[in-house]
């Protein structure tokens, strides 16, 4: 019999409490990820072999759906933590296993924020191809030379999960992937992310000059990135990037609901509720998030149970739940009418959120082109 992990504990309180500081001046959620810090929250999905509280990709995406409805920036911050601590987690081979066994405690323990630093200038929503190449110094340092076109947290993550190119290969898809201190010298953050959308989850482009870290930095074996990538990053990321898209919806639907229900024609002595076409928007805004969150329980169950049906659930999830997020803020905008174009009701800024993260990698446009070629028997990356 298998026993229910206790359900985990959200400040979405605090997390509430900023998110409009956050958006309007497009910072960090400092406040946000301190709460989840001193909730053990930070930790979630690292076994206790590493000291952390475990949690299945069920319990991981019912904490980020939550997060997400308070502040989107949050959770795309904390989605971007959560994936790199599983891709590090994948590429650790065990407790004595040096820096990276040493990072994902202290990511158990809350003292460490991480991110992934992935996408390049040269390859840009393609995640997965690098353009650039690591090489090994004659004193055994490996080198990476990159312009890495968004990192989320740049300038507060500890630590990047880099792809670079495979040292002495030459394929776009033969990369690796390094634990990289964000503070190692020729890292450098190039200006403010000032977005639409999720503006405080400090997205922006980074190079590395000359950076030099060590061998044992790197995520499994030689050339494992592109593998690391596809078995890791890309499922947990789709997982919690489409919790992320759920809770902006969520969010989007309960200030609607509140605005309808209360927002008077004195004149007439009725409500916006009282109209039906008004009842109607909130009611299919309310169908599609369900139909979408139904899938995302039901791909987090496939991933959980390794099954094989996974691989087109994940594809086709991110797409689902990004252009979900996409039409219930566009009914929920047009069911409250010209107060949800206000910066008061939130809604405006839960409609900016959900265009910002449906189009983070892989987009939809290319998710779908993947289904296809899946359906078809073709291979997704030729």
């Amino acid at each position: 019999m298998t026993v229910a992990s206790p359900p985990r504990t959200v400040p979405l309180g605090t997390i509430r409490l900023h998110a409009a500081e956050v958006d309007r001046e497009a910072r960090f959620p400092i406040e946000a990820m301190a709460a989840l810090r001193e909730a053990g929250l930070l930790g979630l999905g690292i076994p206790e072999t590493y000291g952390g509280p475990g949690g299945t990709p069920s319990e991981v995406v019912s904490v980020v759906e939550q997060v997400a409805i308070g502040c989107a920036a949050t959770g795309m911050v904390y989605t971007m933590h959560l994936v790199a601590a599983q891709t590090l987690l994948a590429g650790t081979l065990g407790p004595d296993d040096g820096i990276k066994a040493a990072t994902l405690r202290a990511i158990a323990a809350g003292d460490h924020l991480s991110t992934l630093a992935y996408s390049e200038r040269g390859s840009r929503s393609h995640f997965w191809a690098q353009v650039s190449r690591a090489t090994v110094e004659d004193s055994g340092l490996v080198r990476i030379d990159a312009d890495k076109s968004w990192v989320t947290s740049a300038g507060h993550a500890d630590s990047h999960v880099t792809g670079t190119g495979a040292v002495g290969k030459s394929g776009a898809l033969e990369t690796e992937l390094y634990l990289v201190d964000a503070r190692t010298p020729g890292i450098e953050v190039l200006g403010r992310f000032d977005g639409l959308g999720m503006r405080g989850n400090a997205s922006s482009p980074v190079v590395y000059r000359g950076v030099t870290i060590e061998a044992d930095r790197r995520l499994g074996d030689a050339g494992s990135g592109f593998g690391l990538m596809m078995s890791a990053t890309l499922p947990w990321f789709v997982l919690c990037g489409a919790a992320t898209s759920l809770g902006i919806a969520a969010a989007a639907i309960e200030g609607g609901a509140q605005h309808i229900s209360g927002a008077r024609f004195e004149h007439l002595g009725s409500t916006l509720a009282d109209i039906p076409g008004v009842r109607s928007r909130l009611a299919v805004a309310k169908i599609r998030y369900l139909q979408a969150r139904a899938l995302l329980y039901e791909v987090a169950r496939q991933v959980e149970t390794s099954s094989p049906d996974a691989q087109l659930g994940v594809l086709a999830l991110k797409a689902a739940a990004g252009e979900m997020a996409i039409d219930v803020t566009d009914e929920i905008m047009r069911a409250c009418g010209g107060a949800a174009f206000s910066k008061h009701l939130g809604i405006e800024r839960n409609f900016r959120d959900a265009r910002a993260s449906s189009v983070m990698a892989p987009t939809t446009d290319i998710l779908r082109d993947f289904i296809g070629k899946a359906l078809t028997g073709m291979d997704l990356f030729a």
